[in-house]
């Protein structure tokens, strides 16, 4: 096959979202020969395609990646459209190499370097960094193919607005930040409950008061103070990472005063009926699953994990095997890690690791990219 059929390259980043942007940046200030590859049609589709009142938890000033502040109001909360079209725009700004409409599916050593194989097509790479974490499995328990087939049910993932739901109660189940926000919605229009409890609250009132006073010190905590630098950061790590986040925006309180109804968790079905803890059974036309993903690695096939699936590195640089790098991911090395305020200090440190740990062989090439139209 030609070299254009099997592009060879310095380093693959996987991933096109803010994490494998933001070390792109640092790679191409470089000079280092790279490409993104994407699974989505356009730079930003990753949040364009959540649902449609999604609104960021972090103010505009934390949001910009590196090289390019985020613009308008810096204390405006942007919308998720607002994120993706400032995302595309980074990529057309910078002339990053991102080849979209590419689902990897398996990494493999060949020698020193790597192959990364999408379908048919099959990039050779000295350097591969995986910067979506595992491919994004939605979690639902095993009872849910109990319910009875009358029950719409919607996964956090493909909920988009009210108006896909049938009419009647909606049950939402988790009561993390995604289940709240969509229960407050649905609720306007529909009976609904919400099943979980939250893992804990954010003291504060969000807003633009938050943003200006109470965000930076968040902000400073989570990258300074609860990494993995210092002992409060590396006792701090393993409850972060196994424990959803705190509610920000939307609180118990503002869902009681919306008419939604707290439930106990949901415990499993009964005559193809939902019922929870205390054995209640709910009337549901409708269920939204808000329960969290599985990170599947099974299409790395390299040697880079522990027992628990894990990736096996330290501040993203692989522990074991040269060349392969992680960036994006819950306390990859601080509390914000997987944040738009902590991307891209993981990325300058990466880039940095990257280019003293394995220099570049060749020139700065770019073979196979898809450019995106310039826009200065």
């Amino acid at each position: 096959m030609s070299s254009h059929q099997n592009p060879v390259v310095d380093t693959v980043i996987v991933g096109g979202g803010q994490a494998g942007l933001a070390l792109a940046y640092w790679l191409a200030k470089e000079g280092r020969d790279f490409l993104i590859l994407d699974q989505n049609h356009r730079p930003g589709d990753a949040w364009r395609l959540r649902w449609d009142s999604l609104r960021l938890f972090t103010p505009a000033k934390y949001d910009g990646l590196p090289g390019s502040p985020f613009p308008g109001d810096r204390l405006a909360f942007p919308t998720k459209d607002q994120l993706a079209d400032y995302l595309e725009d980074y990529v057309r700004r910078f002339d990053l190499p991102f080849v979209p409409g590419i689902r990897v599916d398996e990494i493999n050593r060949d020698g020193e370097a790597f192959t990364i194989r999408a379908g048919n097509r099959i990039w050779h790479a000295r350097n591969v960094v995986i910067a979506t974490g595992g491919h994004r499995i939605p979690k639902r328990p095993p009872f849910a193919g109990e319910l009875d087939p009358a029950i719409l049910q919607l996964h956090s993932q493909d909920y988009k607005n009210p108006g896909q739901l049938r009419e009647g109660p909606v049950l939402v189940v988790g009561l993390g930040n995604s289940g709240a926000e969509i229960a407050l919605e649905v609720g306007h229009n529909h009976p609904t409950q919400l099943a979980g409890k939250p893992s804990a609250e954010m003291p504060m009132r969000h807003g633009r008061t938050a943003a200006r006073f109470a965000l930076p010190v968040v902000r400073f905590l989570g990258l300074y103070v609860l990494n993995l630098n210092t002992p409060i950061g590396r006792k701090a790590a393993p409850g972060f990472k196994s424990m959803a986040a705190p509610l920000i925006r939307t609180k118990s309180k503002d869902l009681v005063a919306a008419g939604v109804h707290l439930a106990p968790r949901l415990a499993g079905v009964s005559n193809g009926q939902p019922v929870l803890a205390d054995g209640t059974r709910v009337k549901a036309s409708n269920v939204i699953w808000c329960t969290g993903y599985h990170e599947d690695y099974s299409w790395v096939k390299l040697p880079v994990f522990d027992l628990h699936g894990e990736p096996r590195q330290t501040r993203g640089v692989a522990d074991d095997v040269p060349g392969v790098y992680f960036i994006g991911q819950e306390f990859l090395f601080a509390a914000a890690s997987a944040t738009l305020p902590g991307v891209g200090k993981d990325a300058r440190y990466l880039a940095r690791r990257l280019t003293s740990e394995r220099p570049p062989t060749v020139g700065r090439r770019r073979e196979g990219e898809t450019r995106l139209p310039m826009s200065r």
